[in-house]
């Protein structure tokens, strides 16, 4: 089965966010998803961009994030990627409203589990983060704009 790859490396400024998710709604769009399908993924994609600038990094601007898209019939999978400092504890890390920093709600993983069907995370203190989310596209009705 043939797949199409994609592969995208951003700096770690907060404005690439906006063009990761230009990108994964290009994406949705050539695969004929919904309306909803697409900003279901525009969320989950800037949610582990952000997560990879802000908590990964510490809003160093100097870094750089790889964004990795793969798709073909059956499937969407998404992997963000960053070499920064990593999560000590990745399960505390899911939890509902979980976040190192207080100004924020710790929603992230919960709305990359909810629009995906399948998200991994692995992360190693100091060596960064791998965030793995995939898409069954076999199971999700076409467009009919």
């Amino acid at each position: 089965m043939k797949s199409n790859l994609l592969k995208l490396t951003l700096s770690s400024l907060a404005e690439n966010v906006g063009i990761a998710r230009m990108l994964i709604a290009s994406v949705g769009a050539q695969l004929d998803l919904s309306l909803n399908d697409i900003e279901e993924l525009k969320v989950a994609v800037s949610e582990a961009v952000s997560n990879a600038i802000i908590h990964g990094y510490a809003n160093d601007t100097d870094r750089l994030v790889d964004l990795i898209i793969e798709h073909n019939s059956e499937s969407l999978k998404i992997i963000v990627k960053d070499e920064g400092c990593g999560i000590a504890d990745v399960e505390q890390a899911m939890q509902p409203a979980f976040s190192t920093d207080p100004e924020r709600m710790g929603l992230g993983f919960v709305f990359m589990q909810s629009f995906m069907d399948d998200l991994q995370v692995e992360s190693a203190v100091n060596q960064g983060t791998t965030v793995t989310m995939i898409k069954r596209l076999d199971k999700i009705q076409p467009s009919t704009h």
